[in-house]
């Protein structure tokens, strides 16, 4: 009788786990109904706006190795910036700069990344 529980609950477990995980790569996907705003350079500023806010976003990683770091850090912070825009309102991003830097506590190296940019809305 404890042959067929086993294989059963070994299913049930992985259903579990699939649904989890795809239930939040969805939420990730479908975070918002409107694109993210785009990032501007000042050449492109043509039409008046109004500066909402300063965005700023810090990650800090511990060790060598980040799991859920892509290994294009501005591509992160672009996003990053884009994405809290896009809750602010905002129209566009400008001034977008993202920098990194590692230091090391004793003997676990620690990196810092940060982006930041400036929320505008356009009149």
């Amino acid at each position: 009788m404890t042959v067929h529980r086993n294989p059963l609950i070994l299913f049930c477990l992985l259903f579990l786990a699939l649904s989890i995980a795809g239930c939040a790569s969805l939420s990730a996907n479908f975070s918002g109904a409107r694109e993210l705003p785009p990032i501007l350079s000042q050449d492109e500023l043509i039409r008046p706006h109004t500066k909402i806010g300063r965005i700023q976003i810090t990650r800090e990683v511990y060790g060598i190795i980040d799991p859920l770091m892509s290994p294009d850090i501005r591509e992160w912070g672009y996003t990053a910036i884009r994405t809290e825009a896009a809750k602010m309102g905002a129209d566009a991003v400008i001034l977008p700069e993202v920098t990194g830097r590692s230091i090391t506590y004793l003997v676990i190296p620690s990196t810092e990344y940060r982006a930041t940019g400036v929320a505008i809305r356009f009149k």
